[in-house]
């Protein structure tokens, strides 16, 4: 085996490892020692591969937004040919993903918070741009990041263990708010009714302090 390959095979022994001490036993037990054990490397050759824990938290939100994008890419190509909202789709698809996929770094991503909080730049950038092609594309740009939001509140309400739906209950939600159908009432009031500036109703001690004469003109 050449030394590039020898080092591939390394760099994803020790994201594994590191992926298992964080599901298994938490962020805090993340370090460089737990990880050369767990992966069979020396500490030696984790550190030839990443010099810092926050260079193993960096690469693991790297690897786990790379999966996630890839399959957002692939859903949006399917998408097209049956909404055309085809980025809300895709958004949603992939937060019930999230939830589905075994091991998928969500305790990855909970460990960068807590050891450094501006790797969590990372995904916040990459969501501003989800979020401005969601709202190019919308019909109802609120009613879209509404729908986008009950996706990702699904899926926090998971990963942080306080959910109290069933697996059924929760992809029957998904499934509603993956469909177009659903939601077709709701955009078309918000076209039908356009916001209207009325004038604030007068309070009524001032209606009291009018004279007679003129409460009887009015």
């Amino acid at each position: 085996m050449d030394n590039p390959s020898r080092s591939e095979r390394s760099r994803n022994a020790a994201l594994d490892a590191a992926t298992t001490i964080l599901t298994r036993d938490g962020p805090g037990r993340l370090t460089l020692d737990a990880i050369a054990r767990e992966s069979g490397l020396s500490k030696g050759g984790v550190m030839h591969q990443f010099r810092t824990k926050e260079a193993v938290l960096r690469a693991l939100l790297e690897q786990q937004m790379a999966y996630f994008e890839e399959f957002s890419n692939r859903y949006i190509a399917k998408a097209r040919e049956t909404t055309d909202q085809p980025e809300l789709a895709a958004q949603i698809a992939t937060l019930r993903e999230a939830i589905s996929t075994p091991r998928s770094g969500a305790f990855a991503l909970l460990a960068a918070m807590n050891e450094n909080p501006e790797l969590m730049a990372m995904p916040r950038d990459v969501d501003i741009e989800k979020v401005a092609r969601m709202k190019a594309e919308a019909r109802d740009p609120d009613l879209a990041l509404l729908r986008w939001a009950a996706a990702r509140g699904l899926l926090l309400s998971s990963l942080f263990g306080l959910s109290s739906l069933s697996d059924a209950e929760r992809d029957r939600l998904f499934e509603r708010l993956l469909d177009d159908s659903k939601w077709t009432t709701l955009e078309q009031g918000a076209k039908a009714k356009p916001a209207r500036t009325t004038a604030s109703p007068q309070p009524a001690a001032a209606r009291a302090a009018k004279p007679a004469s003129a409460r009887k003109r009015s």
